[in-house]
């Protein structure tokens, strides 16, 4: 007896809720760095823990599935909540881990399960995956480990003694994997996403780092949580872009708090004063939303009190975030698109510097400064140059690269929050390129396996996107000392095959253009764990995506992301073709004749 079926389905992301307090400790000890969270406490509402073992009864899928959740939770119970899931005679077969080193292994299910039911009355289950990455007890998602791409363990009945099968008694595992699973389904459901903030390299910014705490830490224990990941410091693929608390940092006592009141104490050194200043800026924006004051003390020495929200409002994540204006390509000139509803600009560059343009990325800088980088055509078909413009509008002088190339992708600039000259990232013939504001290019090395074909900066200017081989990579950017390297890029594991395109549609999450069996749009979190379809039925392969990436400063605008296939150009929110009438400062087409298509349209901020 063989069927397969389907497990699980998309869960829903639960938002956050409010924090409240818990009784300060009585003595004192230091804290190690980066563990699991100790303690107990009341969840505040919602579902925390995944089911029970004997809650699925004797139905073989919601027991898979349950079991595929178990281990999501507070890491150090872990190995117990799998276990309760095995039967007695294999528990020995899962090897428990302790601490630090417990460690879930996501996966994503490829294909629908098989169940066969066996002649002494048991099943086997065999569940093709797709290893997504390692959850670690710190709250992060790190490259996999595991290369299995199927597991295969059975069932069998809890009655005990061969007895009457009692629905009641539910199901047991046996030969279950020696690792712990967690679907990325049961990820989304039991974990909530969060970014904590840690310092660009050259302490200007501060870039989101991403981690998830289960559901099933109560509220007012986050305080605590984002303290401790603080200082054990940032993912192993940002570290090179940014920098951690300085060393031998360590949390005096759990954080505490009550009345809205909460309070951290640091064993650090306190000879640095705008660092400590900065590390409550960094701890007001880890926190989220949350409300209330902080009282930050340094080896027990009460540092003055500081309200959060005052803190976040005082010291911007994003400072030179705008409200993004549409523009688009049309008959090689750059031209606002109006859909009516949203505000629409004037091109910043002069007439004679617009034209003969594939591709633009257009930024806002401080004090007004526009920076341009446009692909235009070359001296010969199929050949581009790379274009630069800065100033203020309308830019006029514009520098070119001294080689053509027969690629180039759309350019994109590292947005600052300084007055440093323009610094941008563009892939020409399959290579990764940085440029400056003379449009000179300059090599990035990358060491990846195959050539570069798209690349796409973070609002930050500390993180990029890219696709190489059809795969799908994030990558630190160093900017220490005014240059610009790239850290080692990890690779994302996603559904989506032979990617085209991409970009950041929020401050965690990318949105990108590949093939899910026909050309589709996913929105994929950084680190590749959670992934939302967002169209499925384009129709044509993406060769161009845009999006605006939302953040805390500004809402998502009407229509968050813009593409283009097959030689059309669209929009989403709402989902439509952008066609020439929403072109402004063109001629009317005559009587006729077949307008022109926008194309490469892209978001000015």
């Amino acid at each position: 007896m063989r069927r397969s079926t389907r497990l699980g389905a998309l869960g829903v992301l639960v938002l956050l809720g409010a924090g409240c307090g818990i009784p300060a400790a009585s003595d004192v000890r230091v804290d190690g760095k980066g563990g699991a969270a100790t303690g107990a406490g009341v969840v505040n509402g919602g579902i925390s823990e995944p089911p029970t073992r004997p809650a699925s009864g004797s139905d073989n899928e919601a027991f898979v599935r349950n079991f595929l959740s178990a281990a999501a939770g507070e890491p150090d119970r872990a190995y117990e909540r799998v276990k309760a899931f095995v039967a007695p005679e294999h528990k020995h077969r899962l090897q428990e881990k302790k601490g630090s080193e417990v460690a879930l292994n996501v996966v994503r299910l490829r294909e629908e399960a098989v169940y066969t039911l066996n002649s002494d009355s048991t099943t086997t289950v065999k569940i093709k995956v797709q290893q997504i990455g390692v959850l670690r007890a710190n709250g992060t998602l790190a490259p996999p480990v595991a290369t299995d791409t199927e597991y295969e363990f059975g069932l069998r009945s809890a009655a005990l003694n061969g007895g009457a099968n009692d629905e009641r008694a539910g199901l047991y595992i046996l030969d279950p994997p020696n690792v712990l699973l967690l679907s990325d389904v049961a990820l989304r459901q039991y974990y909530q996403a969060e970014s904590i903030y840690f310092w660009s390299s050259d302490r200007t910014r501060l870039v989101p780092d991403q981690r998830y705490r289960p559901q099933a830490v109560p509220t007012e224990r986050r305080v605590n949580e984002v303290v401790k990941w603080l200082v054990g410091g940032p993912s192993d693929w940002l570290r090179p872009g940014v920098v951690g608390l300085p060393d031998r940092t360590e949390l005096i006592n759990n954080a505490t708090g009550g009345d809205g009141r909460w309070e951290v104490n640091l064993d650090m050194s306190d000879d640095d004063k705008y660092g400590i200043d900065q590390l409550i800026t960094q701890i007001a924006w880890s926190l989220g939303d949350l409300p209330g004051e902080l009282e930050l003390k340094i080896r027990n020495n009460a540092l003055p009190v500081q309200d959060l929200n005052e803190r976040r409002g005082s010291d911007e994540l994003y400072p030179n975030a705008v409200s993004p204006q549409r523009f688009g390509v049309y008959e090689g000139a750059i031209h606002p698109l109006d859909f009516g509803t949203e505000l629409s600009g004037a091109v910043p560059l002069a007439p004679e510097a617009n034209r003969n343009i594939v591709s633009a990325d257009l930024a806002l800088a401080r004090e007004q400064r526009v920076l341009a980088a446009m692909v235009v055509t070359g001296s010969s078909s199929g050949r581009h140059r790379l274009a630069v413009g800065t100033g203020t509008a309308p830019v006029s002088v514009i520098s070119r690269s001294t080689t053509e190339y027969s690629s180039m992708s759309r350019p994109v600039w590292l947005r600052a929050v300084d007055l440093r000259p323009g610094r941008g990232l563009v892939v020409a013939d399959g290579q990764l390129y940085r440029f400056d504001e003379a449009a000179k290019m300059f090599p990035v090395p990358l060491n990846l396996p195959a050539d570069v074909t798209a690349v796409a900066a973070a609002l930050d200017g500390q993180r990029v996107a890219l696709i190489a081989g059809g795969r799908l990579y994030v990558a630190a950017v160093n900017s220490d000392g005014g240059g610009v390297s790239i850290g080692p890029p990890r690779q994302l594991a996603t559904s989506l095959t032979s990617l085209t395109a991409v970009d950041w549609g929020r401050e965690d999450q990318l949105v990108v253009a590949g093939s899910a069996g026909q050309p589709a749009i996913y929105e994929i979190s950084v680190d590749g764990a959670l992934e939302t379809p967002l169209r499925t039925d384009l129709g044509a392969k993406v060769n161009h995506l845009t999006a605006y990436p939302t953040n805390r400063k500004v809402r998502v605008p009407s229509g968050a992301y813009m593409y283009e296939a097959n030689g059309v150009a669209y929009r989403s929110s709402p989902f439509e073709r952008i066609e020439p009438d929403s072109v402004r400062g063109i001629a009317p087409v005559p009587a006729g004749v077949r307008p022109s298509n926008p194309s490469a349209p892209f978001f000015l901020y």
